[in-house]
């Protein structure tokens, strides 16, 4: 991969307009990912147990489970299109695992490029294989891969909607699954925090790749003597450094949103944000580059009765909250049914233990806007989904448990 990192970056950016900095990010992130599992795959042990009676031994085996269905559609694989298959297929194969990869129809350049790269690296035939489909194509295609016997194992990556889909057509045949389901980040500013390292983490948290990404903060949750200040200081940073753009050219940082869809939601978000009171600090239309570019917009004057904050926006939109008390905070945040990514900023030891303990997500960043890390347990809580990738767990989730039981010694 690392060869072609040039050709690979250019590929993503011409799919799906992220600037072609962050496309070059992604490279050396889905690189990581097989270089980390191509390292675990020498440390799937099993376990001697000591028997219980001296005629017999008892042996614990990791063998792979199989055939493993790999989909991305939609936000699972558009908006990371190579780093998705990668951290995904790359414990797959050290596992011992077969794959069959139903990339994003918006970006299946992406997969079928790792695909011939595989050819290239002598992964034998039939053992990385591609299935790009349409639009019209995918429900089926998706269906047939969770319901076929031959596939032992389904990892996905997307909606919670589509994945309660995916979970129902795989319950038939009890397949294991992996769910990397929808977000909604909360990013809590305490009173406490630095805010300037607030502003900086939230600006990186909630604009890389134009806000879609499924840990993007989605709402901010600041506390009432910060909250000015946070406002003020993260509206002129964003005025400052993001500028939108073709993603190829030198120093956009902002490219397009997907499609006319997800523009409309941002849109409809920030209508129902304004007509209940909220208001527009900075951003808040289209931008004049082309249809489906998005100002980087803040809201202030947000409350939990809105849209934004109690669905996914997956785009350009920031809406602040204020709130007076930890508690208040904690609940805000917990009150959503998914729980992916959260973020909080503090300079208080005990908060930072309380906070982070008590949040209802399966990854938290304590003064950090950008957490992912192949190292690091990626997955989520609550109905944002199932299992976990990258880290040394993520290669157990293509293993299967065997108990061998020796007897007659």
């Amino acid at each position: 991969m690392m060869e072609n990192k040039d050709d690979l970056a250019k590929i993503i950016t011409a799919e799906n307009g992220k600037p072609l900095k962050e496309a070059e990010g992604e490279i050396l992130y889905s690189a990581s990912f097989l270089e980390w599992f191509a390292e675990e795959a020498r440390r799937i042990y099993g376990d001697i147990i000591p028997p219980s009676v001296k005629d017999r031994r008892i042996l614990v085996l990791k063998q792979p489970v199989g055939v493993a269905g790999i989909i991305t559609p939609l936000k699972g694989s558009w908006n990371f299109p190579s780093a998705m298959i990668t951290r995904k297929v790359g414990a797959a194969l050290a596992a011992g695992c077969t794959v069959v990869v139903k990339p994003a129809e918006d970006t299946p350049l992406s997969a079928l490029a790792l695909a011939e790269l595989a050819n290239q690296a002598g992964i034998p035939a039939g053992v990385y294989n591609v299935v790009p489909c349409s639009q019209q194509q995918t429900p089926a295609v998706g269906e047939a891969l969770c319901t076929d016997p031959l596939v032992a194992k389904i990892s996905f990556t997307g909606s919670t909607a589509t994945g309660k889909i995916l979970l129902h057509h795989a319950a038939g045949t009890v397949k294991r699954v992996s769910m990397e389901l929808g977000g909604h980040a909360p990013f809590i500013v305490f009173d406490s925090a630095d805010v300037d390292r607030a502003v900086a983490g939230a600006l990186a948290s909630k604009y890389r790749n134009s806000g879609q990404t499924c840990v993007c903060t989605n709402r901010f949750l600041v506390q009432k003597k910060v909250h000015d200040a946070f406002v003020e200081k993260f509206a002129k940073a964003i005025e400052r450094e993001l500028r939108v753009g073709n993603g190829f050219d030198e120093g956009t940082t902002q490219g397009p949103l997907i499609n006319e869809k997800a523009v409309g939601k941002v849109e409809r978000h920030i209508s129902d944000a304004v007509s209940q009171g909220a208001s527009i600090v900075t951003g808040g239309k289209r931008h004049s580059f082309g249809k489906n570019f998005f100002e980087p917009t803040l809201l202030s004057n947000v409350t939990t009765n809105m849209l934004c904050t109690q669905e996914e926006t997956f785009g350009p939109l920031a809406p602040v909250i204020k709130f007076d008390t930890e508690a208040e905070a904690v609940a805000i945040a917990n009150s959503a049914n998914v729980g992916l990514a959260g973020y909080f900023y503090s300079q208080d030891p005990a908060q930072i233990w309380r906070v982070a303990e008590q949040l209802e997500v399966g990854i938290v960043g304590v003064n950090e806007g950008i957490i992912s890390s192949v190292a690091c347990p990626f997955g989520g809580v609550k109905q944002s989904g199932l299992g976990r990738e990258g880290s040394k767990y993520g290669i157990d989730e293509y293993l299967e448990i065997k108990y061998v039981c020796f007897g007659g010694l």
